[in-house]
């Protein structure tokens, strides 16, 4: 029986030995991929920036300054995070959709949101600003996340109709500031916690059916926004206006070839390009470093999507997998939508690239939720 036993013994440890090596694994490859676009991210701000800020402020340093600042908070928030154990966030989750809910009413509030372009995005924090919008993507996975894993997926009552008011409530105050573009990377959000959360094919593809109608007709409702789908398809029917930042990027993208013009040598930033820090980083990215370095980033996130629905696939809760599902569907999809505006595929819509672009709110929320991330990968089974 002690033989027995003892070879029990050293027969699981190997196992036991291995999960941790797999679960230190997906953390390390987690964690080097959002570091390296991060550092990435803080090389092509500055150089993106530089010129327009000397001519602008005086000051070439003026965004890079910024753009630190908005990292390290972003940093800290994932610290917290990451030391929180994310089964502790469940109780948030009902709060925390609520604040989401407040904040978006507020900024649609003449004084109190920012007005930009033409859109209310932004709530005045002193000098600086916060967008809502961003914090209510992660409020609905944390809702989404603890809602789904507590109820029966076969369910469309108590599962479906559940998330689409969410969807409803949250994407259309999104859409009114207006801003079409992350509320669609809401419904992509919803649409992920609830396939993964075992929602049947059917009610899931008759509702994206739907949604698709409805994303066509919201599309075609406004003259800037439908100038801008038709943008896509013939750029050169309005060169000057709708699909000047379009032309402009794929001019810099192909102005890069294989290998780039150099870092800081980018033709684009001298004012052809509009948005370039935020927006349009890739482009600059493509531009001086090239389409092997653009391959890389695509890669890149490619990789993070990886692990992340690796760590989702192996974590010990079905709360702790819609987290990290959600998490890891906001940063591709986002990429995705960024990405494909720049290479001209995609409608502009004024969304930053994860990890990458200059952009406060983007940063710190991404970061902060990326921690969480990182939690669950942490405690994979």
């Amino acid at each position: 029986m002690s033989a027995d036993g003892a070879g029990a013994v050293t027969a699981r440890t190997p196992r036991r030995r291995g999960s941790n090596d797999g679960r230190s694994f997906r953390f390390v490859v987690l964690w080097s991929m959002a570091m390296l676009l991060g550092l990435l991210g803080l090389v092509m701000v500055f150089s993106s920036s530089s010129v327009s800020d000397l001519r602008k402020y005086g000051d070439a340093w003026h965004h890079l300054r910024r753009h630190l600042v908005w990292v390290a908070m972003g940093l800290v928030g994932l610290s917290i995070t990451l030391r929180v154990d994310y089964r502790r966030l469940r109780r948030l989750a009902g709060p925390g959709l609520i604040v989401a809910i407040i904040l978006l009413v507020l900024v649609l509030i003449p004084g109190i949101g920012i007005r930009t372009n033409g859109s209310a995005r932004w709530i005045g924090l002193g000098v600086a600003s916060f967008q809502p919008s961003e914090f209510a993507k992660l409020a609905v996975i944390l809702y989404g996340a603890a809602m789904l894993s507590s109820r029966p997926p076969e369910s469309v009552r108590l599962t479906l109709w559940p998330m689409l008011v969410v969807l409803g409530g949250v994407g259309g105050l999104i859409f009114l500031e207006p801003d079409l573009g992350t509320a669609l990377i809401l419904g992509g959000i919803v649409a992920c916690l609830l396939f993964f959360a075992g929602l049947g094919l059917g009610p899931l593809m008759l509702t994206g059916g739907a949604g698709l109608g409805l994303v066509a007709v919201l599309s075609l409702s406004a003259g800037y926004r439908r100038d801008r789908l038709f943008s896509v398809l013939d750029p050169w029917n309005d060169p000057q206006n709708t699909a000047w930042q379009t032309i402009q990027a794929g001019v810099a993208i192909s102005n890069g070839g294989l290998w780039g013009l150099g870092l800081g040598a980018s033709r684009a930033k001298w004012g052809f390009l509009p948005m370039v820090q935020t927006d349009f980083i890739f482009a600059i990215v493509a531009e001086e470093m090239g389409f092997v370095a653009a391959i890389l980033v695509v890669l890149a996130f490619l990789v993070l999507g990886l692990f992340g629905l690796s760590t989702a696939m192996s974590a010990p809760d079905r709360f702790g997998q819609l987290l990290a599902v959600g998490i890891t569907a906001w940063i591709l999809i986002q990429a995705f939508v960024n990405i494909g505006a720049v290479l001209g595929v995609l409608p502009i819509t004024g969304v930053p690239l994860p990890f990458v672009s200059y952009g406060g709110s983007s940063m710190v929320l991404t970061l902060t939720a990326f921690g969480i991330l990182l939690n669950v990968a942490r405690q994979v089974r």
